[in-house]
């Protein structure tokens, strides 16, 4: 299973989700620090609000293989800029939070994650359990290794004459 950052804003929904995806019992709980567990890797919303701690977000990045960018649909405002995805080098997606919402405006938010780049987006609510089954199955597939790894096997192939054998830290 390929394991997920989850990044969004506080209160958009990330621990929640996180709570859903590992069968959890769905309480309130601020993230206070970036948590890992077996396929995610939850982070707190301010790294994702404050240009001082944004720069972690990336060290948590190189430790997943999905970048979940989290959007609830009762957002009034997109976190992020447009076209942000392509400056990764992992699969990024698109996950829309709190679609049950009585104010939600799911359509909305998925026009604002297309705008950051997401090519695939997810429609979820923790309570109904809507979408999660969708998320499972894409951590699940098989994928390509990233770009990094690619360039790695074959810097490897030339300066050793054999393959490397490149597996995911929490896969050895």
């Amino acid at each position: 299973m390929r394991r997920m950052v989850l990044v969004g804003r506080s209160e958009c929904g990330k621990t929640t989700l996180k709570q859903v995806l590992r069968g959890e019992r769905i309480t309130y709980k601020k993230t206070q620090y970036v948590s890992q567990y077996d396929c995610i890797i939850d982070m707190p919303g301010e790294y994702a609000e404050n240009l001082d701690l944004a720069h972690a977000i990336d060290l948590y990045v190189a430790e997943a293989d999905v970048v979940g960018i989290v959007l609830s649909a009762t957002e009034p405002y997109s976190l992020y800029p447009p076209n942000v995805t392509p400056l990764g080098n992992r699969d990024e997606i698109g996950i829309v939070t709190k679609i049950d919402h009585w104010c939600a405006d799911p359509e909305q938010a998925a026009r604002w994650l297309r705008l950051t780049g997401c090519k695939k987006i997810f429609f979820t609510s923790a309570y109904t359990g809507e979408g999660i089954d969708e998320i499972v199955k894409f951590l699940e597939e098989e994928h390509e290794l990233c770009p990094v790894g690619q360039i790695m096997d074959k810097m490897h192939q030339e300066s050793f004459k054999k393959p490397a054998k490149l597996k995911p830290y929490h896969l050895q």
